[in-house]
C-alpha cells in the first residue's frame, strides 16, 4: 500500500488573517533550474487535504525535464490544520483569505493554481479578486455552476455516520461511495484513496476534517437553485485554463464543462475516463495532460 506519508516534501505552518494554524506540503526538486519556474500550488476538495495530490506532486517535483516546486495545502478544518471554533469561517471567502496568506507566507506573489472541486471554486474568487496571483489554472472536476443532484450525494454519504473499524473497511467504504462512478479503479487505488481520506489514530482510520464542514451540507435547500460563479468565471478568461472532468462526475455536467469551453476559446478539456468526481490526478492519461499544460506555462 503507498504510503501518503513517504517524505519527498518538508511540512510547513503558517497564520490565516484570523491567526488558525493551518498547514502545507512544500515539495522542492533538487534542480537548481527549478528556481526559474513557477510553482504549483493545489487546493483540495471540500472535505479532503493535501494527501489527493501526493502522487501527483512527487511526478511534477522529480519530473526529469522541467520539474516545478508544488505546495500542497490542507484548508482550515481539514488534514493538520486547525479546527475553527466558529463554524460559520468553513466558507469560501475565508478560505480564499487562507490562500492569499499562505502565498505571503511562502513569498510567491505568482504560481499555477490546481483547485480541486471546492478549491476551484476557491481559484474563481481568486481570479475575481487577487489575479495577480495567478499565473495558469487547473480545475479538477468543478465549475461555475454545479449539479444540485451530485451535491446531494455528497451530502448524504459524507453524513452517513459510518465509522470504519479498520483500514480494509475503509477502502470498501470508498469503493461502495464512489465505485459506479470510479470504474477505472483497482483495488490498490481504493486503498490509496482510503489513506487519502482518513488519517491514522492508534491504528484505526478516522476522517480527517471537522464535522461542521459536512454538517453545514444539511442546511442547503435543494429545492432552490444553486448559487453560481458565471460572473467570476469571466475573470478566469484572461489565464491559461484546462479542466479535467470525471467521465462519470454527477457535480460538473457536460452542458457545463461545453459552456465553459465557449466562453474561454483556449479551455483545454480533458476528460478522464472512467473516473467520476473527483478524478484521480496521479491515474491514467491525466499526469500526461497535465505535463503538456505546464509546458506552455513559465
Amino acid at each position: 500500500m503507498p504510503n501518503m506519508d513517504e517524505g519527498g516534501f518538508q511540512e510547513r505552518f503558517y497564520s490565516s488573517s484570523d491567526r488558525l494554524r493551518l498547514y502545507a506540503r512544500d515539495y522542492r526538486p533538487l534542480s537548481a533550474a527549478a528556481a526559474e519556474r513557477l510553482p504549483v500550488i493545489c487546493l483540495p476538495g471540500l472535505t479532503r487535504n493535501a494527501r489527493d495530490f501526493h502522487p501527483l506532486a512527487l511526478l511534477l517535483c522529480r519530473d526529469k525535464t522541467a520539474p516545478r516546486r508544488v505546495i500542497a495545502l490542507d484548508s482550515r478544518g481539514r488534514g493538520s490544520s486547525a479546527w475553527d471554533e466558529n463554524k460559520a469561517n468553513y466558507n469560501l471567502a475565508v478560505e480564499t483569505g487562507d490562500i492569499i496568506a499562505a502565498c505571503a507566507a511562502f513569498g510567491i506573489g505568482r504560481a499555477i493554481f490546481i483547485g480541486t472541486s471546492r478549491g476551484g471554486l476557491i481559484l474563481h474568487l481568486i481570479a475575481a479578486t487577487r489575479p495577480d496571483l495567478l499565473e495558469a489554472v487547473v480545475l479538477n472536476d468543478i465549475g461555475p455552476a454545479i449539479e444540485a443532484d451530485g451535491l446531494a450525494l455528497i451530502r448524504d454519504y459524507l453524513n452517513s455516520g459510518r465509522k470504519p473499524a479498520d483500514w480494509k473497511e475503509a477502502a470498501d467504504i470508498a469503493q461502495e461511495n464512489h465505485g459506479d462512478s470510479f470504474t477505472a479503479l483497482a483495488a490498490e487505488d481504493w486503498r490509496e484513496m482510503a489513506l487519502a481520506l482518513y488519517r491514522d489514530v492508534d491504528g484505526r482510520p478516522v476522517a480527517d476534517f471537522d464535522p461542521a464542514i459536512a454538517e453545514a451540507l444539511r442546511s442547503i435547500d435543494f429545492s432552490q437553485p444553486l448559487p453560481d460563479l458565471w460572473e467570476q468565471f469571466e475573470s478566469l478568461s484572461r489565464f491559461p485554463l484546462m479542466l479535467i472532468r470525471g467521465e462519470n462526475s454527477p457535480l460538473l455536467s457536460r452542458e457545463t464543462a461545453s459552456e465553459m469551453a465557449r466562453l474561454h476559446p483556449g479551455l483545454i478539456l480533458h476528460t478522464a475516463e472512467g473516473q467520476g468526481h473527483a478524478p484521480l490526478l496521479h491515474l491514467g492519461t491525466i499526469p500526461a495532460a497535465i505535463h503538456a499544460f505546464l509546458a506552455t506555462c513559465r
